[in-house]
């Protein structure tokens, strides 16, 4: 197999892994689409290095990341003047409007951490192990788990303010 054959199965094996990661760190729709192009276009500029000594999905969550990282660096000034848009994610139409504003209240909090901590949250949401975010975001796994135990407890009184005030659940 060619190595374009290998990068274009990589990249279609892993288009739902891309586009999740330019929904968290990108705002607007045209945004989120021009993040995804990115990310394919450095992971085929970094694919020669690919050592394949880590799952080749591992390996394209820190491309991933790095890439959206920098890219919200590089227009960070642009970013703070744009007005904030409801975060657009394709769901089935079975979700009802309830569970889909939860959905993206969830995700509007996800957007206000810091960028470390904007990708671990969503490694975790991936269901990967403390090991694996610690190897893709390069923190010891012991940062991964104290990071996590706050981003759980902030998420959680950003989400239900009401609980954090007057000690209901």
């Amino acid at each position: 197999m060619s190595k374009e054959e290998q990068f274009v199965n990589l990249i279609h094996e892993n288009q739902g892994l891309i586009y999740k990661i330019a929904t968290i760190y990108a705002k607007e729709k045209a945004e989120q689409d021009d993040l995804y192009q990115e990310i394919v276009y450095q992971t085929w500029k970094s694919f020669d290095h690919f050592k394949k000594a880590s799952k080749p999905s591992t390996w394209l969550y820190r491309v991933g990341m790095n890439t959206a990282i920098t890219h919200l660096n590089k227009s960070k000034k642009q970013l703070n003047t744009l007005p904030f848009d409801q975060v657009t994610i394709q769901f089935s139409e079975s979700i009802d409007s309830e569970k889909e504003e939860k959905i993206q209240l969830l995700y509007a909090q996800i957007r206000k951490l810091n960028l470390l901590d904007r990708g671990i949250i969503f490694l975790f949401l991936e269901e990967k192990t403390y090991e694996e975010i610690a190897e893709i975001s390069g923190i010891s796994v012991s940062n991964v788990g104290t990071r996590m135990s706050r981003i759980r407890q902030k998420l959680k009184s950003e989400m239900n303010p009401k609980s954090t005030t007057d000690g209901t659940r």
